[in-house]
């Protein structure tokens, strides 16, 4: 899986932040776009892809190792003879799920099917809200901070207002910039999706917060990576 800062190019980044202070010219409102290679660490999904090669590893050692033999004599019991030990069936348990659980985690597309979509919904928005606190969003004079965050992996949008911004814009409002943001994404150009969903924040917050005197750009405008 490619990093977040693999995804964009210098060029990327300065558009990025081109659009940020284009759209900034027109309102008071602080525009954060921060972008996540993944948001969740979905510690249960890799173990359960490491149950399934284990099981999968037991299943063939099981079929090519055992034998079965039909007993001899009059008083043959007629059961089969395994030549699977107990220690060896043990051993190749544990090897199967250690070496399933480590796969998962260097290809991280083998543990999707096994995440639920809202373990990864709680996940984005989890990480959202510390990325709101980390690049404070919060912490411009009049409450008018909104973070745009973009999680790869899971390929979900967040955006969050502070407490001016959601008084009067409430998070139905900004539908149109995830979608927009998510379609960059489909197209595999999350560069150009951060654009349109800049260039539209900054529509939005024009309306109902425009530029006064004397506005300061109180946060700078390039993309935040969290690889």
């Amino acid at each position: 899986m490619k990093l977040a800062s693999e995804r964009f190019s210098e060029e990327d980044l300065k558009l990025i932040s081109e659009a940020v202070k284009k759209a900034e010219a027109k309102t008071s409102g602080e525009i954060v776009p921060v972008v996540a290679t993944v948001s969740g660490r979905y510690d249960r999904a890799e173990d359960f892809f490491g149950l399934v090669i284990a099981v999968a590893a037991l299943s063939l050692a099981w079929l090519v190792f055992q034998d079965v033999t039909p007993a001899k004599g009059e008083w043959a019991s007629g059961l089969a003879v395994i030549h699977l030990s107990l220690p060896a069936v043990l051993a190749i348990i544990a090897l199967g799920f250690a070496l399933g659980s480590a796969t998962a985690t260097i290809f991280p597309f083998l543990r999707l099917p096994f995440i639920r979509k809202q373990e990864m919904q709680e996940e984005v928005e989890r990480a959202a809200l510390e990325a709101f606190q980390r690049f404070r969003v919060r912490a411009t004079a009049g409450s008018t901070g909104i973070l745009i965050y973009v999680s790869l992996y899971e390929r979900m949008v967040r955006v969050i207002g502070d407490d001016a911004i959601s008084a009067k814009l409430d998070q139905e409002t900004w539908g149109e910039v995830c979608q927009i943001m998510v379609a960059g994404m489909k197209d595999d150009n999350p560069a150009e999706g951060f654009v349109n969903a800049i260039e539209k924040c900054g529509q939005l917050l024009s309306e109902n917060f425009p530029i006064a005197p004397g506005d300061n750009n109180e946060i700078s405008n390039e993309l935040r990576i969290i690889d």
